[in-house]
Order: structure tokens, then sequence, then C-alpha cells
């Protein structure tokens, strides 16, 4: 346990510096615009286009695995708009964030780093393929269901096309095709290129999860309301739960994908939850407490998850 902790504690205490520092602080939320920035366009895009374009290209076509994971990940996010629309009595609107906030973990922030610090580099191709399907689920799902929650406000057709483009030019997901495309044609870059997109690959968790952190703490919220609770429970018991059933249903897969998959469903909601809450106006402040609380519960949830992996607990057929 000791050696899970030591593992752990430093990811977990990188955002509680970053949440300490908000809290003491309190300087403007706008200052966060150029880190954000950082981790979004340079530093996690580099993580993922060398993880993948050192992947064996044949390692990438692995459709049972795929549609497993994101599978888990769809029934994770229509449970939470059950849950919303049955516990808190929230329109179709506001119930797609609750979705949201109940299947989109923090597979961008802390997912890369904590899967390579606890699995190793086997890790990396799930972590891969976990991020780009789960992104491009999510990323469909909402404003399809926020256009339709809102009527004729929001034309279908024009609001599937952004849908679309956001899906195409996301820098991640442009990330992942390029480092795909490289894997394909065996196609390294240069070394001098190559240890500038290393040198940006190792900043991406610490600062990725520093300005989680800081970004939580600076969340307004007043109250907590009931469906809170049930999406977070969701997120952080239920989804892992629907991850392992269905990997024994399509698989067997190899030990270390399994066990990606479990830890990646195990992450909390995501930072983005809440900035997408924001940007439909709808649902903002559950959101900010679904993440706050979320974060702080998985501590104790996605440690033992570690935990269990690492001992052996958690083996599936």
């Amino acid at each position: 346990m000791i050696e899970i902790l030591n593992l752990a504690l430093p990811y977990f205490g990188l955002m509680f510096v970053g949440f300490a520092c908000g809290k003491i602080r309190g300087l403007p939320e706008a200052g966060l615009a150029w880190m954000n920035f950082f981790l979004l366009y340079v530093s996690l895009p580099a993580l993922f286009f060398r993880i993948l374009a050192r992947t064996p290209f044949e390692e990438l076509n692995n459709l049972p695995f795929v549609v497993a994971t994101t599978l888990a990940t769809a029934l994770a996010f229509t449970l939470s708009v059950l849950a919303g629309r049955l516990i808190g009595r929230l329109s179709l609107g506001q119930a797609t964030m609750a979705g949201l906030a109940g299947g989109y973990g923090n597979i961008g922030y802390m997912g890369p780093g904590l899967a390579l610090a606890t699995l190793g580099p086997k890790a990396a191709v799930p972590v891969a393929l976990i991020f780009c399907f789960d992104t491009i689920l999510l990323f469909s799902l909402t404003p399809t269901l926020m256009a339709l929650a809102r009527g004729r406000s929001q034309p279908l057709w024009p609001t599937l096309l952004a849908v679309l483009r956001q899906i195409v030019f996301h820098p991640l997901i442009v990330a992942a095709y390029c480092g795909t495309i490289a894997a394909a044609l065996h196609w390294q870059p240069p070394v001098a290129v190559d240890n500038t997109l290393q040198f940006l690959q190792s900043s991406a968790a610490p600062v990725a999860l520093f300005t989680l952190g800081v970004t939580v703490a600076l969340r307004p919220f007043e109250r907590v309301p009931w469906e809170v609770g049930g999406v977070i429970a969701i997120k952080l018991l239920l989804h892992p739960l629907i991850v392992a059933a269905l990997l024994v249903a399509l698989g067997p897969f190899a030990g270390e994908w399994t066990a990606t998959a479990i830890l990646m469903a195990s992450l909390p909601p995501a930072l983005n939850v809440f900035v997408i809450a924001r940007q439909y106006d709808s649902w903002v402040e559950p959101a900010s407490a679904a993440v706050l609380f979320g974060t702080f519960a998985s501590v104790v949830t996605l440690t033992s998850v570690m935990w269990a992996l690492k001992n052996g607990l958690i083996v599936l057929p």
C-alpha cells in the first residue's frame, strides 16, 4: 500500500497545492488562460503524438477494446442523465450536463500521467484509444442533446456540422491521428524535434494537475444538489464496474489493457465538465461541485483501484 500511496499522492498532492494556491492567493481566473492553452495545444498534443508515433501500428487496431470502453462511457453517461432527470428533476439540458459529469473522466489531465506511472509504457496505447473515442463520443452527444433541448433556437444540422469540426480539429484528436499516421509510416521525427516533444511531454502532467487544482479552487458554488452525489457515484463506482463487465464480455484482452481501461474509468469528473456547463449556461454550480467533490472522493476510490490493480486483486479472464 505504501508503494501505491507514494505513486498516487504526488498526483493528488500537486492538485492540492494548486487548490491551496487558488484559495490563498485568489488571483483572477483569467491568469489561467495561457496555462490552459499550453496544456491543450502544446504539451498534451506532444504527449499523445509521441505515444502513438512510437507504437506499432497493428497494436492500434483493437476494435473490441474500443467498443467495450466507449460503450461503457455511453452507459455511464446515460445513467447519469437518468439520475439527473429522476433525482434532480432536471431539464434535458441540465441532465445532459449531469451525464457529462458521470461519463467524462479526467482522461486528459490526469489519465495519461497516472496510467503510465502506474502501469508502465504498455498503458500508452489503450490510454490514447480511450481518450480519442471517449472524446469523440461525448463531444458528439453533448452539443446534439443541447440543440434538441433548446429546440429551434439552435438548428440541428448546423450544430452537427459544428460538432464535426470541433472533433476533427480538436488539438488532441489532431495529435492522435498524426501520431497514428506516423506509426503507420514508421516515421520518427528528427532527434532535435523529438527531444523538444519529450521536453513538452514531461511538462504535461505536473502543469495539468496544478492547473486543475487552481481551477477547482476558483469554482463558485453555494449548494450541492442531491443529484450530484448520484452522478459522482456513477462516475467513480459504476463506470469501472461497467467497463470490467464489458471487457469480460468482449475479451479477453491483455492484462495491461484491462487494467488501463479500469483505471481510466475510475478517474473523477473532468474539469471540462464545468467549462462546457458554463459555455451552455446550464447546471453550472452543480457541475462545479461535481468536479470538486468528485476529485476529493477519488483520493480514496482511485487509490484503492490502483492498489487492487498493482496487487492483482482485479483479475479478468
